[in-house]
């Protein structure tokens, strides 16, 4: 496979749901009722239930095994920018931003962002992945 600096692929995903942040506390443990629970996450501000960070970096995760496979990625690393709200309509972007040579390997860095379809990010961050 080869890449050049300016590469993107993207990956637009269903609708956000409670029900998948539900599925998504169950795989992960994580059973904050801030991720589940209306009158807790109302009752301090929120105007809703909100995704867990960890989901959706998972979202930028998958673009880049989609593109290069989960034995490529060698660094993966995002912030959290803004939460997601059920509705929300998530899109997984990643840009590659150089290529070089590592010993007997080609590697590439990415940028990743996730952001709703309002353009709001969600999630900013980079990957290295092998080529």
């Amino acid at each position: 496979m080869a890449v050049s600096v300016g590469d993107t692929r993207e990956l637009t995903f269903p609708a956000l749901t409670r029900t998948m942040f539900v599925k998504y506390a169950g795989a992960s443990g994580d059973f904050n009722p801030m991720h589940h629970d209306d009158t807790i996450a109302t009752s301090v501000g929120s105007p809703s239930v909100f995704g867990h960070g960890m989901l959706t970096m998972g979202l930028a995760g998958r673009v880049l095994t989609d593109w290069f496979g989960p034995e490529s990625i060698r660094k993966f690393s995002v912030r959290f920018a803004k939460q997601v709200w059920p509705g929300d309509v998530l899109t997984a972007k990643a840009t590659v931003t150089g290529v070089r040579q590592v010993g007997d390997a080609v590697e590439a860095d990415l940028e990743l962002v996730v952001a709703n379809e309002q353009g709001v990010e969600a999630v900013v961050g980079g990957a290295i992945c092998a080529i």
